[in-house]
């Protein structure tokens, strides 16, 4: 499908497009201090969620419609633009009579294609500008076919939010990046802006700039993040808000990168960033197995097991040797390299025994 998709237009070009604000818009009192605070800056939208779809009932979900008139008292008394999340057509329309500059569809909706599509159809006809965030599972073509949804509702400014995914277990971050993915539909929509939302992605506050340049690093155009004047009394993601002080910090450390020619960037360094992305993958990945491997010796501590058991040793190596070769690995690299998974797992296992 061939698409003209344009940019959303900027008043700093010169640097990262920025998206700051609050989770949710809790008072009114709230999102003025915050506005008011952020407007010497120089970001482009303020964002506050007005509804707030949550993963569980009886939480914190918006104030709804007079959250929309605190939005519009920001613009006339900040100039700022304000954006806000919908996720169904009542949501659309209620934002477009309050003269919201951008709408932003949240990951719990790019997963549905029938509420994609309830809002293309409520976008018919409109000029307003779109922002797109990833699904909440890796799936590339949900993201793909929302931004095709939305376009074929008229909308030409589209951009996109990269704020993980969610995954089951223990992990570094609230939603893993898998930075490949983004990277990969920035190569199938190379016009497209797109920016990371480093607080959900993070779920803490003191990686939030570590998330922040590495997005810079890979050609990320802006970012979207959480700000609230007392974190640790909000209503909504505490855990991953930061004060507008500590944004202005944040921003002031960004190290902003030269773009290089087309050559460059189309060529080794593109392909070497997924290579540092994927090893990233691995080395997590290696780390979480190794804490299974933990738990384990502390079972066969308890249950007065060995530690070598010679019989799963060998279902392993076999089972993975028939995996690698579906994915075009040799004999001899597999071996390998679970020889060596194995035995830093034994050594694990066997600090744990020997306590």
């Amino acid at each position: 499908m061939n698409m003209n998709i344009e940019k959303l237009d900027r008043d700093y070009p010169n640097k990262p497009y920025l998206i700051a604000g609050p989770c949710s818009a809790e008072t009114e009192e709230q999102v003025m201090t915050t506005a008011k605070a952020l407007a010497s800056q120089k970001i482009e939208l303020f964002r506050a969620g007005i509804w707030k779809p949550r993963t569980r009932p009886n939480s914190f979900e918006g104030v709804g419609i007079p959250g929309l008139t605190w939005l519009q008292s920001v613009k006339q008394e900040t100039g700022l633009k304000v954006t806000t999340e919908v996720a169904n057509n009542k949501h659309v329309d209620l934002a477009l009579k309050h003269n919201i500059d951008v709408l932003w569809i949240g990951a719990r909706t790019t997963v549905n294609p029938f509420s994609v599509q309830e809002i293309a159809n409520s976008l018919v006809g409109v000029n307003i500008p779109v922002l797109i965030k990833n699904p909440i599972n890796p799936d590339l073509k949900l993201w793909m076919g929302a931004i095709e949804r939305i376009y074929k509702a008229g909308i030409t400014k589209i951009g996109l939010i990269h704020r993980g995914f969610s995954v089951y277990g223990k992990s570094p971050f609230r939603n893993i990046p898998r930075w490949q993915i983004p990277i990969e539909l920035k190569k199938e929509f190379p016009e497209i802006m797109l920016l990371c939302d480093n607080s959900h992605i993070c779920g803490r506050t003191d990686t939030l700039q570590e998330v922040a340049q590495k997005a810079l690093d890979l050609n990320f155009d802006g970012l979207m993040t959480e700000i609230h004047p007392d974190p640790d009394n909000a209503w909504s993601d505490a855990a991953q808000q930061i004060t507008p002080k500590q944004y202005d910090t944040l921003q002031n450390n960004l190290v902003l990168r030269k773009e290089g020619n087309a050559k460059i960037q189309d060529g080794l360094t593109s392909l070497r960033g997924q290579i540092d992305l994927l090893d990233d993958e691995i080395l997590n990945i290696l780390g979480r197995r190794m804490g299974v491997a933990e738990e384990i010796g502390l079972y066969k501590k308890k249950e007065g097991i060995s530690i070598l058991q010679a019989k799963r040793w060998a279902e392993i190596l076999e089972r993975s040797l028939i995996k690698g070769k579906t994915n075009n690995l040799s004999e001899h690299f597999i071996n390998a390299l679970l020889k060596a998974i194995h035995d830093e797992s034994i050594d694990h296992q066997n600090q744990i025994m020997n306590k």
